[in-house]
């Protein structure tokens, strides 16, 4: 039985529609998110798009490809950009504190948003805290979404998520931290401060003896009083939660799930693929990056004594390159003929893997990016990818 191709990405006919506010580049890490976020957003800045590109990457090779001097929570104008289609380009890079510190300023007064600013654990929590910064893209995001639909700023925002080990903690990190901030430790925590003394149960007091002795009594009064300080921000951060949420599985967003054409990052496309499936969430397609290429560079142009060819498969290649290695174990050819059949295996497997993917959603359409010679640096390297991106 032939099994059906899957379905081919039209990235243009996406970035190019005017109801496309939200793209998202997922995935797990490695897999060329953020320069895929970058030339996406470069690409649709070219053709007419106010894009905005947000990025969460920490090794800073957006700002050194864009030719921005230092990327932060402020959109910075991309200079190079076309501008023939009367577009433009802003990148910036999430700074998880700033962005916690911005959110504890606009819903507290300045009193209490100084007491918590200054509170060692709200120091370690915004900053260190597991899902922190996931939380805080989504924080971010839905900021410059909520500013783009006040002033008409942007039409298109790009969203490069979190490096994760697992891409599902992008989706899950939202949930997880307004749950630590509304559960029962918390409330725990909040007992001595809601109420008098003599409310607060002998379980409660034992409870908190024992965790005075195990993490320190200093410990344990910075973190009540920042609960303390905290307690009336708690809605507001389930309520921001829930909002993103809904952002995210409005019809304007758009996620586009980044692989490699390995098999634990197509397992984990195909995981993230089921997941984005049951939360309902818009999926476009699949970009699978740095796919190897048929055509090797320095392959055997022609027959060489009879034994190479340029339509060689990778057996044939090896047993050509066997018989030139007998006759001369220095050739050139050999080698070439080596390659050759190493680079058609690389083919092959990848082919494989892509056509079980396909077979398990058979819906999701998806790109294939060929793999570059050189690392992209610049706007150049951005374009080409772009390019390889919309099928070119």
């Amino acid at each position: 039985m032939t099994r059906r191709a899957a379905p081919t990405l039209d990235v243009d006919a996406l970035i190019g529609d005017p109801g496309t506010r939200i793209v998202v580049c997922c995935g797990s890490g490695g897999v060329g998110k953020t320069t895929t976020s970058a030339a996406l957003a470069l690409r649709a800045a070219e053709q007419g798009r106010r894009v905005v590109v947000l990025t969460i990457d920490p090794a800073r090779r957006l700002a050194q490809s864009m030719g921005v001097g230092e990327l932060d929570n402020t959109p910075r104008r991309v200079v190079g950009v076309d501008p023939a289609a009367g577009g433009r380009l802003d990148a910036m890079m999430l700074d998880m504190k700033r962005t916690f510190d911005e959110v504890v300023e606009s819903q507290a007064s300045p009193e209490k948003a100084q007491q918590i600013l200054a509170n060692p654990f709200y120091v370690a929590l915004s900053s260190s805290f597991a899902g922190t910064q996931e939380y805080m893209a989504m924080e971010k995001l839905g900021q410059v979404h909520r500013a783009a639909e006040a002033d008409g700023t942007y039409d298109l925002i790009v969203v490069d998520t979190p490096p994760s080990r697992s891409a599902l903690d992008f989706l899950d990190a939202p949930e997880r931290l307004s749950s630590f901030l509304d559960g029962r430790f918390i409330r725990l925590l909040l007992a001595p401060a809601r109420g008098p003394a003599r409310f607060m149960t002998a379980g409660v007091g034992l409870v908190t003896n024992a965790l005075t002795k195990v993490i320190g009594a200093q410990v344990l009064r910075d973190m009540s009083t920042f609960v303390a300080a905290f307690d009336t921000l708690f809605g507001g951060f389930r309520a921001r939660a829930e909002r993103t949420f809904a952002l995210l599985q409005a019809d304007g967003t758009a996620f586009l799930v980044v692989a490699a054409p390995e098999p634990d990052a197509l397992r984990e496309a195909a995981y993230f693929t089921e997941r984005l499936a049951e939360d309902a969430m818009p999926l476009a397609g699949l970009v699978v990056n740095r796919s190897s290429s048929a055509e090797s560079p320095g392959s055997p142009a022609g027959p060489a004594g009879g034994d190479a060819a340029p339509a060689l498969g990778a057996d044939e290649a090896v047993a050509a390159a066997a018989r030139v290695a007998k006759r001369d174990p220095r050739s050139v050819t050999g080698g070439l003929l080596r390659l050759h059949a190493d680079r058609l295996r690389s083919v092959e497997r990848e082919s494989r893997l892509r056509a079980g993917f396909a077979a398990a959603h058979p819906d999701v359409a998806t790109v294939v990016v060929p793999a570059l010679s050189t690392d992209v640096h610049d706007l150049d390297g951005l374009r080409a990818v772009g390019r390889l991106l919309a099928g070119g």
